[in-house]
Formats: structure tokens, C-alpha cells, sequence
């Protein structure tokens, strides 16, 4: 017998559920509760260096990486940018922004070719308003976005590059089989991450390699000495 192919349309909707499924904001929701999100859904394709939004924009609703990365940062008085957070696949953002009246509070760039999905604000809301246990997650989501930004906010008061880039290679090393600490995205994206440019970790990494500590690949570092990188942590933090 033949067989029908599904129509685009219907492929679409399928992946839009998939993705939401996969995302913490929307865990445990049910498939008719997927669906409805996913006919209202919108997808945003980004390229690097586009911004997805400014701060003090009208919240057009809250967002969720499908693919990519995107630098959410504001600027100071100064003109430095300072890196809020990186979200990655499945990390939902911009949820606070849909009950505050000032927009959006900072700006999201995509740091490299990405693509997003728009739950918009209308439509959204009016589900909450049917929907407590939905309000209830989105909660949760900012409450880990909170405890992500005061253990960026610890990191952050560290004094150099350096002692930013060792704590955070001591950090991944504890859980790295092999003491491989796999990229989650590329440099830039990890410079973001360290609140410096691409070109000061770069020269901060090769340091630690020519004292044969690491090893750089293009998605990996491998660390080989995961007690005197500590050990060096301790002596810039004074511990020691």
C-alpha cells in the first residue's frame, strides 16, 4: 500500500514539540499542553553577531535556544560589556521579562550561527492564567538561573583572567573523564563566559599549555595537572 508522507507542517510541529519537550521550562507538561504552546510558537534564525533583543525593548515573550548560543550582557557606563550568561540548547531565557512593564532588562547577541524559538507574550500568558503549574515552572527555570548568576557573580569578583580561567578549569575538571573538559561551544563563547576577549584567553591558555599543564584542542581541553592548577588557584586567590 502507499504510504503519505507527513506534510511540512506537520514535521514542523512535531519538531517544535520535540524541542519544547527537551527543555526544563516545559518538562512533565503533557502532549495536548505541547501542542498548544507549539502552534503559537515562532522560530528565530540568527546569525553570528545578530541580536535577538536590546535592552529596554517591549518583551515580545520568553525564548528558547534550539541550536547555537547566545551572549545575554549589558553595558556598563564605561562601554564594557559584561556577560550575564551564555544559554545553550534547551535553555529557556527572558521569562522575568514578560511581567515587567521596562522590557527586556539586558541584550542577547548569538555568539555563533543560532536558532531560537519565540513562545510569544499573549498567548502565553493567557495559558498561565489556565495553567498555575505552567507559572510554577517558569519560576523554578529563573530560580536556576539565579543560583547561576551568583555562582557567575563569585567568579566574576576573582581578580584576573588567569585565576577566572583556573578556577573554572578546576571546576570542570572534577567531573572530566580523562581530565577532558569538552566545549560546550567554542572559544569566543567561553571568553564570554570568563568576562575577557578572545584574544586575552588565548594568550591565558597558552601559558598553562607551555608550562605543560594542558592541552588545547579546538572543542576540548585536556588537563594534566589538575593539582598544580589548583594549587596555582590557591596561590592567586592568597590561600596559600
Amino acid at each position: 500500500m502507499p504510504t503519505t508522507s507527513p506534510r511540512p507542517a506537520d514535521l514542523k510541529l512535531t519538531g517544535l514539540i520535540g524541542t519544547l519537550r527537551c527543555a526544563q521550562l516545559f518538562s512533565g507538561l503533557s502532549g495536548e499542553d505541547l501542542t498548544t504552546i507549539a502552534s503559537f510558537t515562532q522560530t528565530v534564525t540568527l546569525a553570528k553577531d545578530d541580536y535577538l533583543f536590546h535592552e529596554g525593548e517591549p518583551s515580545r515573550g520568553c525564548y528558547l535556544v534550539q541550536s547555537g548560543a547566545l551572549n545575554v550582557h549589558r553595558v556598563n557606563a564605561a562601554g564594557k560589556e559584561q556577560v550575564i550568561h551564555v544559554f545553550r540548547p534547551g535553555e529557556s531565557m527572558a521569562e522575568a521579562s514578560l511581567a515587567s512593564p521596562t522590557g527586556y532588562p539586558a541584550n542577547a547577541r548569538a555568539v555563533e550561527p543560532s536558532t531560537v524559538l519565540l513562545i510569544p507574550k499573549a498567548p502565553l500568558l493567557e495559558l498561565i492564567g489556565r495553567r498555575p503549574d505552567l507559572a510554577l515552572r517558569m519560576l523554578g527555570s529563573m530560580s536556576v538561573h539565579l543560583r547561576v548568576l551568583v555562582g557567575m557573580l563569585d567568579d566574576l569578583t576573582l581578580k584576573d583572567v588567569e585565576t577566572r580561567l583556573l578556577n573554572w578549569l578546576v571546576k570542570h575538571a572534577r567531573d572530566a573523564k580523562n581530565g577532558v573538559i569538552h566545549l560546550r561551544g567554542t572559544k569566543r563563547v567561553l571568553a564570554a563566559e570568563l568576562g575577557t576577549s578572545s584574544e586575552t584567553l588565548s594568550r591565558t591558555l597558552a601559558r598553562l599549555r607551555d608550562q605543560q599543564l594542558i592541552t588545547v584542542e579546538a572543542k576540548s581541553i585536556a588537563v594534566h595537572d589538575a593539582g598544580k592548577l589548583a594549587a596555582m588557584l590557591r596561590h592567586n586567590l592568597g590561600e596559600e
